[in-house]
């Protein structure tokens, strides 16, 4: 519905969402969870064979986007470790490889993955829920942070490894379910007592992957991050964006994931 513009870019793919439960429940929507090694189970399968994926970490579960078109290499790929089903008519339908063997192509062996760089921002970030009938209390102040409180963000230096500071804020409607980060800083802003916090009410730090726009068709990106920190048993909330990819990392953790990360990069070079 939305009038095209030239100040509006949009990507050609269309994306398909998928969720990933355990054992077929739903997440409880009680505590933060981001990237598991469920969801590196998925994505790194994926990657060996050469499909982009976006990901979408929310407070209540994570999904993993894939191009409409590589929806015949997913199926094949998953369906060896997991049962899989589509949504028609609001009930869930049983997907078998044969149901898509249409246009199947084997994929070709993906070549070694770029390792991005990555950049850590002093920022301290919060994870956070808002009860849906509680939303129009915040609503003034959402539009403010949104649309009106944002500094054009700074250019690191070339070669640079770190940031003083980034501008960061992603809200999320789905099913409902609403799911916000924020800055430390801006929380503050926001009345504590409507704003739903995990039970630790730990603070997080990013890790920001890309010294450039990263485009959508190159894989491995999301793996170059979860496979480490999933091997570690770290918990990382992981967002894409139009440009950047975005991991948040518990804040004691922060100098462990950086390490890791580094020592990635060099056995990859």
């Amino acid at each position: 519905e939305l009038p095209p513009s030239e100040f509006m870019q949009v990507a050609d793919s269309t994306w398909l969402v998928l969720s990933v439960v355990s054992n077929g429940r739903e997440p409880s929507g009680s505590q933060a969870t981001g990237v598991t090694k469920i969801a590196r189970s998925v994505i790194a399968p994926l990657a060996e064979h050469h499909v982009s994926v976006l990901m979408l970490s929310t407070y209540q579960t994570d999904f993993i986007l894939v191009r409409e078109r590589d929806l015949a290499v997913v199926i094949h790929t998953l369906a060896g470790e997991f049962d899989i089903y589509k949504e028609e008519s609001g009930e869930c339908v049983s997907v078998t490889c044969e149901d898509v063997s249409n246009g199947f192509l084997k994929p070709k062996p993906a070549a070694s993955p770029t390792l991005h760089p990555v950049q850590s921002p002093q920022t301290r970030f919060c994870v956070l829920a808002v009860a849906p009938d509680t939303l129009p209390a915040i609503a003034t102040m959402l539009i403010d942070v949104l649309f009106y409180s944002h500094s054009p963000p700074r250019e690191a230096g070339a070669g640079s490894q770190d940031l003083d500071s980034i501008t960061f804020f992603s809200f999320s409607l789905i099913e409902g379910y609403i799911s916000i980060v924020m800055d430390a800083e801006t929380q503050k802003r926001f009345p504590s007592d409507l704003l739903l916090t995990s039970s630790t009410r730990e603070l997080w730090r990013m890790v920001r992957i890309g010294g450039q726009p990263l485009g959508f068709d190159e894989c491995g990106i999301v793996a170059q991050i979860a496979e480490p920190l999933a091997a570690a048993d770290i918990s990382a909330y992981y967002i894409s964006t139009f440009n950047f990819d975005h991991a948040l990392v518990p804040e004691e953790g922060i100098d462990e994931v950086i390490q890791l990360l580094q020592q990635r990069q060099e056995s990859g070079r």
